[in-house]
Formats: structure tokens, sequence, C-alpha cells
């Protein structure tokens, strides 16, 4: 009789890292995947749950207008607890490093479920950058049974702090099978602006910021930077995939709302925005998965943080971090868009995060040991 696993997860990122997964769990002679969303990001997390055919088993639905850390970890928690108690699950599946991993692996912990951790050993030994995922998934860590490394480096991260190296394995990144995925899906973006600025020969740069740490100050100059970059260049056209957060969204719109080509997009969903990957000349982000998934397409990215935990990809040349300054942001933007030679260097394919087979071997050895 197959293995029941609850994959729990909350946001638009964990949903795209776990939809192959839970797709290979349904395969899986030995497994069967009973899928529990919190919902702590409801909307943009609806838009991954369609496209990758996923209906949850359970939905919490915990997410409300302003909703704080503390509010969230409460509602999550009270709303996992009794459903690992109910359903008393063979395992719990999480991934990652949100606010709903931890509290879903600290219910299964309280319940003596054992914890699978997708994208274990992710550090950067800052606890408050970034904030609040360091410390997430250090403590995820610690009750974890199966601690599913995405490269060799987050293995090395887990056995340096004793974690029994029986219980690490190295996957890949699912985030990779994800991309890989749906990259061969068709997409045709409506007509309007983004379409025209596709197909005029503009050169796309594609920006996403949202991370807590860079709210306010640091936030204004990151969008101060991208207004210069579009008043210096006639041919690139700017793409914003603004956060839904007000915090964040309100200071788009204040500094980039006249500016000519800069699109402010809200919202983005991960099918359109992987063909804006690949249309993109080059990528500011602050978001960790952006720094797995251009490298598969050969897009440079610069990284509008001060630290990493993903330093695979510096160490392959195609990211560089840029932190928040605004000079810097801008400065090497310029040099990227007018140095053929420092562009080419870092534009070449090369991902040290996975082949795509993450999933299947993450379900091999859950199905395993389960059985075993």
């Amino acid at each position: 009789m197959p293995k029941r696993v609850l994959v729990v997860f909350g946001t638009r990122p964990e949903a795209i890292k776990l939809a192959r997964v839970v797709a290979r769990m349904q395969e899986h002679p030995a497994l069967e995947p009973v899928v529990a969303v919190t919902a702590q990001h409801r909307e943009m997390l609806d838009q991954v749950l369609e496209l990758f055919g996923i209906e949850p088993d359970f939905d919490l639905d915990i997410m409300l207008p302003e909703q704080t850390l503390t509010g969230v970890t409460l509602r999550a928690l009270d709303g996992l607890s009794p459903l690992i108690e109910s359903e008393r699950p063979d395992a719990v599946l999480v991934q990652g490093d949100t606010t709903s991993t931890f509290v879903a692996a600290l219910a299964a912990f309280y319940h003596r479920i054992p914890v699978g951790h997708v994208e274990a050993g992710l550090r950067t030994n800052d606890m408050y950058r970034p904030f609040p995922e360091e410390v997430n998934r250090r403590l995820t860590t610690q009750v974890a049974r199966w601690h599913f490394a995405p490269t060799a480096t987050a293995a090395a991260h887990l056995y340096a702090e004793n974690i029994d190296p029986a219980r690490v394995h190295v996957t890949g990144n699912t985030v990779v099978d994800a991309l890989m995925h749906v990259r061969e899906m068709p997409y045709e973006f409506p007509p309007g602006r983004t379409a025209d600025a596709m197909s005029d020969g503009s050169r796309i740069v594609l920006v996403t910021a949202h991370r807590r740490e860079s709210w306010g100050e640091p936030m204004a100059h990151i969008f101060t930077a991208v207004r210069d970059i579009a008043l210096r260049f006639d041919d690139v056209h700017l793409m914003i995939a603004t956060h839904r957060n007000p915090v964040v969204a309100d200071e788009a719109e204040r500094i980039l709302a006249s500016v000519e080509r800069a699109d402010l997009l809200g919202p983005v969903e991960y099918l359109p925005f992987v063909k804006l990957m690949e249309a993109s000349t080059l990528i500011l982000s602050d978001s960790g998965g952006i720094q797995e998934e251009a490298p598969t397409l050969g897009k440079p990215v610069l990284v509008l943080r001060d630290v990493t935990e993903r330093p695979e990809a510096l160490e392959a040349g195609v990211v560089k971090l840029v932190g928040t300054d605004r000079d810097r942001i801008f400065g090497e933007a310029e040099r990227l868009l007018t140095d053929d030679a420092a562009y080419e260097a870092m534009a070449r394919t090369a991902n040290p995060f996975g082949d795509g087979h993450a999933a299947e071997r993450i379900c091999d050895i859950l199905g395993r040991d389960l059985e075993a």
C-alpha cells in the first residue's frame, strides 16, 4: 500500500518548486501525495496551482490583508497541527524557507511525523539577511529527517552543522524541473506595450524586487537606479514585475509611473514570466529562484542583495551581487549593456543547480526509505 506524504506549501515559489515533485509522486508506486496549502500568498499561489494542474486536498486559506509574520505563524500552526493529527501521514514534505515551511515542519515534529526538506542547506550565515528566511530554513533543518540538498555546497553546509551524512541527499534543485517543463508550454502576450516591446527590437531588462530587508530606502534606491537605466538607454525597455505588497508596489509607482519605457506589470503569472526571462537581455532581481532559473536560460542576473545563499551561481560567473546602492546597480547594468565582452562572459548557459531530474530523485529516496 502506498505511503501517504503530506506535501505542504503556502507561496508561489514553494508551489513552483514542489509542482513536479507532486507530479512525480502521483506516478510513484510507493507514494501517495496529499497536498495541503496554507495559502499565505493567495492569488499568486492559485496561479501556479492552475498552471500545474494541482488541486489541493486541504486549503487553510490563512492569508489576511497586511498580515504579520506572527499572524501567519499562528494561523498556519493552528491549521496544520489538527490536520496532521487527523491525517497521520507517513511523512511531511516541505520546501525552502518560508514561514509555512518552518511551521509545517514544527507541526510534524510535534506529532512525531518525519519531515523531508526540499532545498535544504542554503545559508548566508546572517540571520537577518534574508529575513526571516535564513532562520526559517535553519530551524527546519533541526527537525528534518531527509535533507534534499540542491547542490554539493548546500550539503557541505549541513555536514558542517553535524547533520548525519546518511540523511543528506544531493538531488539538484526542483526549480530546474519546473522551468524545463514550463518553457515548453506555448504562450503569446496579449496586444499591448509588453507585446510591442518584445517585437520591436528593444532590449528587455526584467526587474523584480520584493525582499523584506530592502523595504524603505533601499527599495527606493533600487527603483531609482531602474529609472536611471531607462533614461540612459533609448533601446532598452524595462519590465518591472512588482510585488502585490503595497510597501513595494507604491514605491515603484512613485518613482517609475511617469518613466517612458519602464512598465509596471504588477505580479506576473509564472508561464508569461518564464517567457519574459527568455526574452530578456538582462535581469535585475533580489529573488532566490531567479538566481537558479536564469543560468539555465543563459541570462545574466544582477542580484539586488548584499549576500546570497546561492554562491554556486556566483562561482559560475552568471550572477553578480550589486546590493541596493543606486550608483552600483546603474553602473553594473550600464557596463553589461555597453560592453559586449563583459556581457558575453555572463550570458552563457551554465546551471550548477540541476539537470531537471531532482523531483524524480526525491520521490525515489522517499519511496525507498518509507518502504524499508
